[in-house]
């Protein structure tokens, strides 16, 4: 007799859990400088070189970590990477020196990428279509919550414990994970590698709609991390807030920002489609960088708008990942997933030294329109209305079978993910 099929709401509080347990660490390491340069006696450059390491392991790792879900499944992918994780970031408190520091703490962001790369899946694969978008954007929350937490726990145990405390918190929170994945998470049913014909899957990247989707979610993280780099020193600069007032601002932004992603998420339910949202929200991000751009020294107008933006610039992020999934299919998503995560990872690390260069050059009037500029673009290189189904474009309207199964997983007869959503 079959085993029953685990609650898909654990599934999704699981992944959730694991990403953001994951980027506790990667998030939390710059608010560990001082400490960081008074333990290791490290100049600021060599303390930004080190706190830059774990993004680059990240990078590096994504694509082999999308390959080894597809091939080996969620749950051995999800324990083995936070594993590893933990013995990296447990091993720190033996390691000294620049390099050692530096190696440790990238091997400890390549684990994390496993997480980026498999906990989506887990996510998507127990949930049918008309549910994925609103269990996508609640996954999404993990990255502002990683920050809420790593910007409340990382500073207090670095001031009482020292670098190496802290640095053990984050390896406990990723070896508790480990446990929780390896005895919790059930990998989602997949349908057989070949199909009937005995042909293997065919590639999702020979054609031009998923590169698409890639370009576009990446253009559209360019105003997003114009806003969340930039947003406080502006109302510091410009507004002549303090500090402290901007962030608390700005930590407003980011709780609009969740609430905005799963909004996103149910509206793609709700209306069958994760494109057509894409776009609507595309053209108001643009428009809105572009009042902002036009007003950015009337305060009255600037300081509203910049809030609007923290939230509305992120909220595509789960459309987009949901939408790669599913046109990839199941024996592809693992791989499609690591490139979307790429392509965004690479376009965050490129935005703020440009941004910031701008802005010192002319001001943040150019620098907010560049922002508008990127998301307008995004709704052009956005696939067609028109052509395939799947890749977010239409979805299933819910069965009654599916409705009885809501507390649990998919019917036998919901697609898995990137299966034939809108046929």
């Amino acid at each position: 007799m079959d085993a029953p099929p685990p609650n898909r709401w654990l599934m999704l509080a699981l992944g959730t859990a694991a990403q953001t347990s994951a980027f506790v660490f990667v998030y939390g390491l710059p608010y560990l400088i001082p400490e960081l340069r008074s333990a290791e006696h490290l100049t600021l450059a060599q303390a930004g070189a080190v706190v830059a390491t774990p993004t680059a392991g990240l990078l590096l790792a994504l694509y082999a970590w999308g390959a080894a879900t597809d091939r080996w499944g969620e749950r051995i992918v999800l324990t083995t990477g936070l594993g590893l994780g933990t013995v990296a970031l447990a091993a720190t408190p033996a390691a000294h020196g620049l390099a050692l520091l530096s190696l440790l703490f990238a091997l400890a962001g390549a684990a994390g990428a496993s997480v980026s790369a498999a906990s989506g899946r887990v996510v998507l694969g127990w949930f049918p279509p008309e549910q994925r978008g609103l269990a996508m954007g609640l996954r999404q929350t993990s990255t502002p919550l990683s920050m809420l937490v790593a910007a409340v726990t990382m500073p207090p145990l670095a001031q009482a414990y020292g670098l190496r405390g802290a640095l053990a918190f984050a390896a406990g929170l990723c070896g508790l994970m480990a446990v929780l994945v390896a005895l919790c998470v059930v990998d989602p049913p997949r349908p057989p590698k070949s199909p009937a014909g005995g042909e293997r899957p065919r590639s999702p990247y020979r054609e031009a709609r998923l590169w698409r989707i890639h370009g576009a979610s990446a253009l559209m993280v360019w105003p997003q991390f114009t806003v969340g780099a930039f947003g406080l020193v502006y109302l510091t600069d410009v507004c002549g807030w303090s500090a402290v007032t901007a962030g608390q601002f700005m930590a407003v932004g980011q709780a609009f920002a969740a609430v905005c992603r799963v909004g996103a998420g149910q509206w793609s339910d709700r209306v069958g489609s994760r494109l057509r949202p894409m776009r609507t929200l595309a053209v108001a991000v643009g428009a809105l960088c572009l009042l902002l751009a036009a007003f950015a020294h009337v305060r009255w107008v600037a300081v509203p708008v910049l809030i609007v933006l923290c939230g509305l610039s992120a909220s595509t992020n789960g459309l987009s990942f949901t939408s790669v999934a599913e046109l990839a299919g199941p024996h592809w998503a693992g791989r499609t997933l690591a490139v979307q995560n790429t392509g965004q990872n690479l376009t965050a690390s490129l935005c703020p030294p440009v941004v910031g260069a701008l802005i010192a050059a002319a001001g943040y009037g150019p620098a907010f329109a560049v922002a508008g500029a990127c998301a307008l673009t995004a709704i052009g290189t956005l696939p067609p209305r028109s052509g395939r189904a799947g890749g977010g474009t239409t979805l299933p309207r819910p069965s009654a079978r599916d409705a009885a199964t809501a507390g649990g997983a998919p019917s036998a007869g919901s697609p898995a993910p990137g299966g034939p959503t809108g046929r």
